[in-house]
């Protein structure tokens, strides 16, 4: 029964199913959404029915159904909690610093509570950084430090901009970290990108604190203008008004400054004084003043441009004139050293530099340098500058501007000052215990001058270059016998007739004098007195030659003023650009230009000249200071520069001494190459390919040849500078250096393939022919070989001069070829004149052709229209031409039939005919007869073609 009643059930619901699933009439390709929602509506039904009748027939399936349904639910919400759970939350931030930390740290990000606190701060200081970031970790005890300084005048603000919950992580979005940004008051942010130490933030944190410096004296005055730093100066009376106008813009300007550069280069400095004003020529207030040491000052053109902070910073440094300038590398890969190479001769200069110290007397000396070697004019403000610096007494204080120039020296005075140079003469052939020293003397007068105990200035190093040219050239009239008196004599000078110098010289003993510390030859130390020469001079060898070189550092009593240095930049062609570096953190690079790396004081100077391709150093054993650093740019200037080019090697301490194959170095090239041994040397570096897979090779060769007349050895070229005779332009690179023919060093050939016989061959034909044989254990020749040798030798010279005399008459022959084709190409250039001169003339004349065909296309053009119209006014006849046309047919006929006619009418019946034709004949507006205008059609027909 149940199984009837699930059938009637079923069959009485067949046309209810097939509508639910079809959800529409049959046939349908596909369901529409009402549809197919009537579909699934019928389907829960029927699902439901059977549930029902499965519960009636058998319960316990239902209660199995229903568990194993819970079952699947709790699985599938188990696994899709597991999914949601892989991505970890971030754990929560903590504090960046320490809760004793002067420094307020919004560890979650409270951008806006920063920006409230900020309003309560005349200056913030706001430390961007990233709880991961390894720069902002390590400058997290250098802004504590800083804070810890300035706590009780700034607000430092350290703010997690990380945390993906907090609203710096939303509205800034920074590239880097650490970011420092400051505040003062509501002008900002200034971004500092400086060097991340507390000395460094500290001194910029003050600069932002004060802008301005307050000049108040005239020696306040004299060191601001003094400093190596552009200044900028404006003159503002605050007596009538607690802020006289334009003094915030020009506050702001300050401020601008150093939001465009973060070093600071353009000082800013305030004078409220008006006699001080006067002095750098500011007369109203609100005056600005760019002060320029060589070229002329200038005053803010207020007529010109707009008196905005960003017009004043921007003229600033338009015009601006730096002396030197510092680098700051930031450690990561960077173009800036590369830059600056490039303008020209570098000189680089590293010193231990404190931001925060007052006074560095080593700075002020490079800064004296500067001014000297760049005062090509001798400016008296910069005189003015220099005596300053050097803390000499000058006169009294008039005036820095150029519109008011002050009182020159007394120059007259100086350029009758005698310029003298002590030198010492190589000792004479017959003369081997005695020696000869003179002191040369520039722009003396015709009587000469003997030289006394008088102090006088040095002369300029390229005319005392040119007076021991001129002096060297007649020495030999200079070579006297042992005499106590001393002997002057005048003589021109090689380049100017107009020119005289003086020589005065005495002759010593060897043994009289040493000369302390002197391994010079040519002694121009300045001021040095004559007459106490024989106490401290001693001869040195005979065929030593002098340099022309400045030696004052030996000299540290000596402290004259030196003429020589001054302007030194423009009368060279190699004008060296000054750049400083703080030891202190850049000592890395110093070191790979040459510096020692366990320096007791960490000062280094080093010219780079990339044009040339060449590196000096100032020796480390000397000390960094004004006298050394004259002579090390004086040297590189001159034309002969006695300075040696600076190789930079590897330690030669790290490379075993007991091995088959000899590493060779910067600092032992000279003595492994220089050995009484044949020497065989292999270039090669580390990233080299095919270097490595020579070294077998060259062990075996180290095997077999004898280690007491032969070397095998290789030298790392990437990590070793040799002198530019010994580069190679390919690797690897094999030569080869004789034992007694060092000069004739052989390159291994680069066709032939490195292998071991063809190294032996390559040694053994090159070797020293004399040592070779018996190195190697053979026997000397024999008297029958030697002759045979001698014949062969005879018929190779007989060989060779042959092809010498067929070689000339082939250079004969190919002479006269060469004139013949001389010839030949002379009469071609001038038929090729002649052609060219006839193309030109046919080119003239084609040009006028083609005028006169243009003139003659435009006339057909207008027959042609001419012709056209015609043809129109022909095609259409007018009424009038149409009756005349008829009229003349008509007469013609007459007359045919008249000629045509066998009997003449009689004249009686003819005339009335003629008169009534005549009288019948019709005006051309009249209307024809019939049979007349028929006739007279078909005889138009009939004569048409001759009538047109």
């Amino acid at each position: 029964m149940s199984e009837c009643g699930g059938r009637g059930g079923s069959g009485g619901n067949n046309s209810e199913d097939a509508e639910d699933e079809g959800g529409g009439p049959k046939g349908s390709g596909s369901l529409s959404p009402a549809g197919a929602a009537a579909s699934l509506e019928g389907r829960i039904r029927r699902g439901l029915r059977g549930a029902s009748l499965m519960a009636r027939q058998r319960p316990e399936l239902l209660c199995g159904a229903v568990a194993l349904g819970c079952a699947l639910l709790f699985a599938l919400k188990f696994t899709c909690s597991r999914a949601k759970d892989v991505i970890i939350p971030a754990k929560p931030p903590v504090s960046f610093f320490s809760s004793r930390s002067p420094v307020l740290d919004l560890f979650q990000g409270q951008l806006d509570y920063a920006d409230h606190v900020r309003q309560d701060s005349e200056v913030v200081v706001l430390f961007f950084y990233a709880p991961w970031c390894g720069q902002s970790i390590a400058a997290r005890a250098e802004i504590e430090q800083a804070a810890s300084r300035l706590s009780d005048q700034v607000l430092f603000v350290a703010i997690n901009c990380w945390w993906n919950q907090g609203k710096c992580r939303k509205q800034k979005h920074f590239f880097y970290f650490p970011v420092i940004h400051l505040y003062h008051r509501s002008f900002g942010p200034i971004e500092y990108k400086g060097p991340m130490s507390a000395v460094y933030i500290e001194k910029f944190v003050r600069r932002v604190m004060k802008p301005l410096l307050y000049i108040p004296s005239q020696s306040e005055l004299l060191d601001f203008l003094s400093n190596y730093e552009p200044g900028v100066l404006g003159y503002f009376e605050f007596s009538g008004s607690p802020q006289p106008p334009g003094y915030l813009t020009f506050f702001t300007s300050a401020l601008h400054s150093l939001k465009k550069d973060y070093l600071g280069t353009v000082r800013f400095g305030v004078i409220t004084n008006k006699h001080l004003a006067k002095l750098v020529s500011l007369v109203h207030s609100g005056s600005v003043y760019l002060h320029r040491h060589f070229n002329t000052s200038l005053v803010f053109p207020r007529e010109v441009m707009n008196f905005t902070a960003e017009n004043i910073y921007k003229w600033a440094s338009e015009n601006q004139e730096t002396l030197f300038r510092w680098l700051q590398p930031h450690g990561g890969k960077s173009l800036l050293l590369n830059n600056e190479l490039k303008k020209g001769p570098a000189l680089f200069l590293f010193i231990p530099f404190d931001p925060l110290a007052e006074r560095h007397p080593l700075l002020d000396e490079i800064t004296e340098v500067a001014l000297e070697y760049n005062n090509c004019h001798g400016d008296q403000v910069v005189e003015r500058l220099l005596q300053h610096l050097r803390r000499v007494e000058a006169p009294v204080f008039q005036s820095l501007a150029p519109e008011l120039p002050a009182p020159l020296p007394d120059t007259q005075l100086m350029a009758a000052s005698p310029c003298c140079n002590t030198v010492v003469l190589p000792q004479g052939p017959a003369l081997s215990r005695t020696h000869n020293v003179c002191e040369l003397c520039v722009n003396q007068t015709v009587g000469g001058t003997r030289p006394s105990s008088v102090s006088v200035p040095q002369c300029s190093f390229f005319e005392m270059a040119a007076a021991l040219d001129s002096f060297y050239l007649k020495e030999q009239t200079f070579y006297h016998v042992v005499s106590g008196s001393i002997e002057c004599s005048n003589f021109l000078t090689s380049y100017s007739p107009f020119s005289y110098y003086t020589a005065c010289c005495r002759t010593i003993s060897r043994g009289m004098a040493s000369l302390t510390g002197s391994e010079q030859n040519v002694l121009t130390a300045p001021a040095i007195e004559f007459s106490s020469l024989e106490k401290s001079c001693e001869a040195t060898a005979p065929s030593s030659i002098p340099h022309i070189e400045e030696n004052r550092y030996r000299f540290p009593q000596v402290g004259l003023t030196s003429t020589a240095f001054t302007g030194l930049s423009c009368r060279t062609n190699k004008t060296l650009n000054i750049y400083l570096l703080d030891s202190n953190l850049f000592w890395l690079y110093a070191e790979r230009l040459g510096a020692p790396s366990s320096a007791p004081v960490k000062e280094f100077a080093t010219i780079v000249d990339v044009k040339e391709e060449s590196h000096y150093i100032l020796d480390p054993k000397q000390a960094l200071m004004k006298f050394t650093l004259e002579s090390f740019i004086q040297n590189f200037s001159v034309l002969y520069s006695p300075l040696k080019r600076h190789l930079t090697g590897s330690d030669s301490a790290q490379f075993p001494t007991q091995h088959l194959i000899t590493e060779v170095t910067t600092d032992t090239f000279w003595e492994v190459t220089l050995r009484k041994q044949d020497v065989l040397l292999l270039y090669y570096t580390q990233w080299c390919g095919f270097c490595p897979s020579l070294n077998h090779i060259f062990i075996q060769l180290a095997r077999l040849l004898p280690e007491d007349t032969f070397t095998v050895a290789r030298i790392d070229v990437s990590q070793n500078d040799l002198p530019w005779e010994f580069m190679v332009d390919r690797l690897p690179t094999v030569l080869f250096f004789p034992c007694n023919r060092k000069d004739l060093s052989v390159k291994y050939p680069g066709d032939l393939p490195i292998t071991l016989p063809n190294l032996l061959r390559f040694i053994l034909h090159h070797s020293d022919a004399a040592s070779a044989p018996q190195d190697l254990g053979i026997s000397p020749p024999t008297q029958e070989c030697v002759q045979s040798k001698a014949v062969l030798q005879r018929e190779h010279i007989s060989h060779v001069e042959n092809a010498m005399q067929k070689l000339r008459s082939e250079m004969s022959s190919l002479r006269r070829t060469q004139e013949q084709v001389e010839g030949r190409l002379f009469s071609a250039r001038r038929d090729g004149h002649r052609l060219l001169r006839r193309q030109r003339t046919l080119e003239q004349q084609h040009r006028l052709l083609r005028r006169h065909s243009q003139k003659l296309q435009a006339l057909y053009l207008k027959k042609a229209r001419e012709l056209q119209e015609l043809a129109r006014a022909s095609g259409t006849p007018l009424p009038e031409h149409t009756w005349l046309k008829i009229l003349v047919a008509t007469m013609e006929k007459e007359l045919e039939g008249q000629g045509g006619a066998k009997e003449p009418a009689p004249l009686g019946k003819a005339r009335p005919n003629h008169s009534k034709s005549m009288g019948t004949t019709q005006l051309p507006g009249d209307t024809p007869p019939p049979s007349t205008t028929s006739s007279t059609l078909a005889s138009e027909r009939k004569h048409e073609n001759r009538t047109d």
